[in-house]
C-alpha cells in the first residue's frame, strides 16, 4: 500500500497524477478464510482492520452486498461524541472518542475529524440538573463536558432563537472533543488499511443464506459463490435480523429508518455540533457548506431506506424552531439509514447462539460515533474468545438475564431509544 504524504502528492502532480493506484484491491472471494466478515461498513470495516492490525489474523475476508461506503457508514449525519448518561457507554465512546483523535494517523488517510464540539442546549431547570448530572459523571469518567450560559450559546451560534415563546434556551453543556466526521472517508480509509494488511474486501457479495452443522457455521451462500471460514462476524446495522434469522435464531432488536437531510451550500455560520433539548434535532455544517441534520427516527419498523412526510415535517419544524434562518433555506437531499434498535437502546458486541458466529450490532443511534472502538472490540473478542473491558457490558445475553442497559430509561420499546 502506497502511503500518502505531501511528498507524494507533489510528485505525483509533476507527472500529472499518474501514478495514484486504487484505495484498496477489489477481491474477487476465495473457497476458504480464517474469518468471514459479513458487512462492508464501518464497523465491519474496523473489525476487519483490528484483526489484521492487533492480533496478526489477515486471512480476512469482508463480503459487502454493495459497494464500500453505500450503506449507512454514508448514511448518518456524521457526528462524534461520548456525552451519554450510562458510566459504561461514557467509558465505550470516550474510548471511541479517543480513537478518532489519532485515526488519521493511524489510516494515513484525511477522514475530516473535526473537533469543534457538540453543544446541548436546555430550555427548563430541571433539563438543567439532568445535563449536569450526566456532565459530573462524565467528567468523573475522564471525558469532557461543559456548562455554559446563553450567553455563550448565543456567541457560539448567532442564529439561535433564545427567546422562543414556548422553548427559551437557559444555556447548555458541550463537549469540546466532540465534533464530526466525515463519513464516507471512514469507510473509504478503513477499507485502504484493511486491504493493505492483506485483507480481502469483496464487494457486490450479498450473503443470501448460511449453512451451519450443528451448533456451528460452516460457510455462507453469497451471490459470488460459497464461501467457508473458522469464525464468522456479522456486522450489517439494520439487517442483523435477517442474518441471525437466516443462522437459525432470534434477536431482541427491530429495524427502523433514521431520515437525514442536507440544505444548499452557506458560506460558514455553524462552528459546532447542535443539538436541541425541547425535540431529538441535531445539526452541523459540512466542509461543502450545507447544513447536516436529523431528528427522531421513524416511528414504524422497515428495511426502506426512505422515510416518510410526517418525520421530515417533525424534523425540519424542530429546526425552524431553533434556527430559524432555516426557514429560507432549500433542502438539497434526503435519505435514510436503517437502524437495528436494540430494545434497550445499546449496542450489542457478543458471542450468538452459534458458537463461531459473533455479533456487532444494535447501535440504535450510535453506529458510526462507535466505529473505531466497536471495531477493535469486536476484533478483540473474535480474536481471543473474551471480551473486550470495555465492551464486556454489551452481551447478548443481558436480555435473558434483565441485566439492560437502558441508556434513556425509556424500557424495552425500541422506537422509544
Amino acid at each position: 500500500m502506497t502511503r500518502y504524504s505531501g511528498f507524494r502528492l507533489f510528485a505525483e502532480a509533476l507527472r500529472g497524477h499518474r501514478g495514484w493506484e486504487p484505495a484498496w484491491h477489489d477481491a474477487a472471494p476465495r473457497d476458504e478464510y480464517e474469518v468471514v466478515v459479513i458487512g462492508g461498513g464501518g464497523h465491519g470495516l474496523s473489525t476487519a482492520f483490528h484483526l489484521a492490525s492487533e492480533h496478526g489474523i489477515r486471512d480476512v475476508a469482508v463480503l459487502e452486498r454493495g459497494a464500500i461506503g453505500l450503506g449507512n457508514v454514508g448514511r448518518n449525519t456524521t457526528i462524534v461524541r461520548s456525552n451519554y448518561h450510562l458510566a459504561d457507554n461514557i467509558r465505550f465512546y470516550e474510548a471511541s472518542l479517543k480513537i478518532w483523535e489519532r485515526l488519521e494517523r493511524t489510516l494515513n488517510f484525511n477522514a475530516m475529524v473535526s473537533q469543534r464540539g457538540t453543544l446541548y442546549v436546555y430550555h427548563t431547570d430541571s433539563q438543567r440538573d439532568l445535563y449536569a448530572r450526566r456532565g459530573n459523571l462524565m467528567r468523573l469518567m475522564g471525558a469532557d463536558q461543559e456548562h455554559i450560559d446563553r450567553a455563550e450559546v448565543k456567541r457560539l451560534v448567532p442564529l439561535v432563537d433564545l427567546d422562543n415563546g414556548r422553548f427559551p434556551i437557559l444555556g447548555g453543556f458541550i463537549q469540546r472533543r466532540g465534533g464530526s466526521v466525515r463519513h464516507d472517508a471512514v469507510a473509504w480509509g478503513f477499507a485502504r488499511a484493511a486491504s493493505g494488511l492483506g485483507v480481502d474486501i469483496v464487494q457486490q457479495c450479498e450473503v443470501t443464506g448460511i449453512r451451519r452443522d450443528g451448533a456451528r457455521m460452516v460457510g455462507v451462500e453469497t451471490s459470488r459463490g460459497f464461501v467457508r471460514a473458522k469464525k464468522f462476524v456479522m456486522a450489517v446495522a439494520g439487517h442483523s435480523s435477517r442474518i441471525a434469522e437466516m443462522a437459525g435464531f432470534r434477536l431482541p432488536i427491530e429495524t427502523h429508518v433514521l431520515q437525514a437531510f442536507v440544505t444548499e451550500s452557506l458560506k460558514p455560520m455553524l462552528d459546532v455540533v447542535i443539538s436541541y433539548g425541547a425535540g431529538h434535532f441535531y445539526i452541523s455544517q459540512s466542509d461543502h457548506g450545507g447544513l447536516v441534520f436529523g431528528g427522531h427516527i421513524d416511528g414504524h419498523n422497515t428495511y426502506a431506506q426512505r422515510g416518510n412526510l410526517p418525520v421530515v415535517e417533525e424534523v425540519l419544524a424542530a429546526g425552524i424552531t431553533l434556527l430559524p434562518a432555516l426557514s429560507r433555506l432549500r433542502v438539497l437531499r434526503q435519505w435514510g439509514g436503517v437502524m437495528d434498535m436494540s430494545m434497550d437502546g445499546s449496542p450489542i458486541i457478543s458471542r450468538t447462539p452459534l458458537e463461531n458466529l459473533f455479533m456487532n450490532g444494535g447501535w440504535c443511534y450510535g453506529g458510526f460515533k462507535a466505529v473505531p472502538m466497536g471495531g477493535l472490540a469486536t476484533a478483540h473478542l473474535v480474536a481471543t474468545g473474551e471480551p473486550h473491558p470495555d465492551a464486556a457490558q454489551f452481551r447478548l445475553d443481558r436480555f435473558r438475564t434483565g441485566r439492560l442497559l437502558d441508556e434513556r430509561g425509556a424500557g424495552p420499546s425500541p422506537w422509544a431509544h
